[in-house]
């Protein structure tokens, strides 16, 4: 089977963000019939993991066309409307907020890794003498709810009401809590980190900031209950979640290979994740009930 990597100005369609990663679309089967083209949506194409998982699938003889997007909702749309087959980019919250927010009935049908959201304190390697301190949080919804509980998860927060997925400022019990939280924003952390004060930030700020990722002294684990919500997962239709090819690249994404160039492109922060179909739905349906998205 032949394989290129085609950069056109479309992909799929207006849905599509500027070029696509392929393997030849236009091959066929011993028997002369055209292959079958998974289509994989994704929002970082250009990450190597890419390459090394379309090779994977070449070798597989599976045919794939890797579209990207630019930003964060047109693959959920693009998946709905038939545009693509399959999608990985997000997590399980954004998937149940997209689910409701849209009417739509998308699946996860394999989880792959969970980016750990990490307290950072400039000259310090553990949580020792961090009570009494403010601590930066981001204040945007994606991960003010997340940051809250990386805190309770230290121990060092204490919700009004256990168990919250997406809890909020107002929820912290800040009698019985050993820090004080500052909602500022995301971009900001960074700039508290730097002045020697404590706070929670996003992977994505930490290389443009000179900051190390392992220098974090707590961050969330995958198996907690709070941060099981930030699962990444693939994701499809119901009609096609049971489709053998799929869920052979679903397995492919595991390889020593493809993990190992995701821990190089995420500065060795990415924590691969192995859970069950069932417990992803049963996240979900949780997700649903609590109403909290």
């Amino acid at each position: 089977m032949s394989f290129r990597r085609i950069f056109a100005g479309a992909a799929v369609s207006a849905l599509a963000a500027v070029g696509l990663v392929a393997c030849a679309s236009d091959s066929e089967t011993t028997d002369g019939a055209a292959a079958e083209t998974i289509r994989i949506g994704t929002t970082d194409a250009n990450l190597n993991e890419w390459n090394v998982f379309a090779d994977l699938a070449e070798e597989e003889g599976i045919d794939i066309e890797i579209v990207p997007f630019s930003d964060f909702n047109t693959p959920n749309d693009a998946l709905v409307q038939g545009q693509i087959d399959v999608n990985k980019f997000q997590h399980l919250l954004f998937l149940s907020n997209y689910n409701t927010g849209a009417d739509a009935d998308l699946v996860p049908i394999a989880s792959t890794e969970i980016y750990p959201l990490a307290l950072f304190w400039q000259g310090h390697d553990s949580l020792d003498g961090i009570g009494g301190e403010e601590i930066a949080i981001p204040n945007d919804a994606t991960n003010q709810g997340r940051a809250i509980n990386v805190l309770v998860q230290t121990g060092l927060v204490t919700l009004r009401e256990e168990g919250l997925l997406n809890p909020t400022p107002a929820d912290i019990d800040t009698d019985a809590s050993e820090v004080d939280v500052i909602p500022v924003d995301a971009a900001q952390t960074t700039a508290v980190f730097h002045e020697g004060r404590p706070a929670v930030i996003n992977n994505s700020f930490l290389e443009r900031a000179g900051i190390d990722p392992l220098d974090a002294i707590f961050q969330d684990d995958p198996a907690n209950e709070e941060a099981e919500p930030y699962i990444n997962v693939w994701v499809t239709t119901p009609e096609r979640a049971e489709d053998e090819n799929i869920i052979r690249l679903t397995e492919l994404w595991k390889d020593q290979a493809v993990t190992d160039a995701v821990l190089q492109s995420s500065g060795n922060t990415a924590v691969k994740v192995d859970r069950p179909r069932a417990d992803l739905e049963a996240i979900m349906d949780r997700l649903r009930e609590s109403g909290e998205q």
